[in-house]
């Protein structure tokens, strides 16, 4: 687990806060006015908090932005009686949002904070304001979605390798070194900007990974995966039908190699047919450390127009 007052350089000067309502030590930044609209971000595989930290500073003048660290995660505790599959992770989310008592939410997901977001979202419709999906899937009962799961993997570097390290025993072996091979990983799901890698950087990324024991929450997502451990929330129609009456938007770094727009993208536009899809070319996976002033900016109008 990373200190709580890390601040890599000041590249992330943000209050450490804890909540042990999931059961463990959860970390959350909670910046901005207390009473301002929430923006809540989830961030997903290997990354935390840290991956929204333009964000962060970009709308907490005039929001109430809170970034949790998913279990295993960033600067938040990896218990080791604990299993890491996507229901869990939905279970902690709900805990935290319900002990925070979060309401009139933007919810902002990347990657497998896709997933977890939708389930909060499937479970608490009318905590939810506005949905933003930037490179994060967002599964909610669509009749195709595991088709779109299956053929994404089919062509995904990140997921071939999951399935391939899964029959070999080697993918516990590989991500319980994510410390030392952190931008190997990083990399290989992708991201075009490499003027980010700094010593701080790859410190804020690696720091939590020192041992094997710290990498559970790497390595069950990954397992989940290639064993068929998630089980994806499934809304009812109540939350179905208020859920897609919100308004959303969907950002997309179209050189995403892990998470293709053209089977994503219309698993978003199934539940907002109407909803603006912004496509950014030359922009991969971690969109945030692509184009971070880009997308605060897209995030920002949304938030004002709606």
């Amino acid at each position: 687990m990373i200190q709580a007052d890390a601040a890599f350089d000041g590249t992330f000067p943000f209050a450490p806060h804890f909540s042990a309502a999931p059961g463990f030590q959860m970390h959350y930044v909670d910046e901005g006015p207390r009473d301002g609209e929430v923006v809540l971000c989830l961030h997903g595989e290997p990354s935390w908090g840290y991956l929204f930290r333009h964000l962060v500073q970009g709308l907490s003048a005039t929001h109430r932005v809170v970034v949790p660290d998913h279990m295993g995660f960033g600067k938040s505790a990896t218990p080791a009686h604990r299993s890491y599959w996507l229901q869990d992770h939905v279970d902690n989310l709900e805990a935290l949002v319900r002990a925070l008592d979060l309401t009139n939410i933007t919810l902002v997901m990347h990657d497998f904070g896709g997933p977890v977001g939708m389930g909060l979202a499937a479970r608490h419709p009318g905590r939810i304001r506005r949905i933003v999906s930037a490179n994060g899937p967002t599964p909610f009962g669509q009749s195709d979605l595991f088709d779109r799961v299956a053929a994404n993997a089919q062509v995904s570097p990140w997921f071939q390798w999951i399935a391939k390290a899964e029959v070999s025993g080697d993918l516990e072996l590989v991500l319980g070194q994510l410390g030392f091979n952190i931008l190997s990983t990083l990399k290989l799901n992708g991201f075009e900007n490499n003027a980010v890698i700094t010593d701080a950087w790859l410190a804020a990324y690696g720091a939590h990974f020192a041992r094997p024991a710290d990498c559970l929450g790497a390595i069950g997502w990954a397992k989940g995966f290639a064993t068929g451990a998630h089980q994806f929330q499934t809304p009812d129609p109540a939350a179905d039908r208020l859920i897609r009456s919100k308004p959303a938007l969907a950002i997309w770094g179209e050189a995403d190699r892990t998470l293709r727009a053209e089977h994503f993208l219309p698993l978003f536009s199934a539940i907002f047919p109407t909803a603006s899809v912004r496509r950014l070319a030359g922009v991969g996976h971690y969109c945030f450390e692509d184009a971070p002033e880009k997308i605060t900016g897209l995030i920002a109008e949304f938030i004002q127009q709606t």
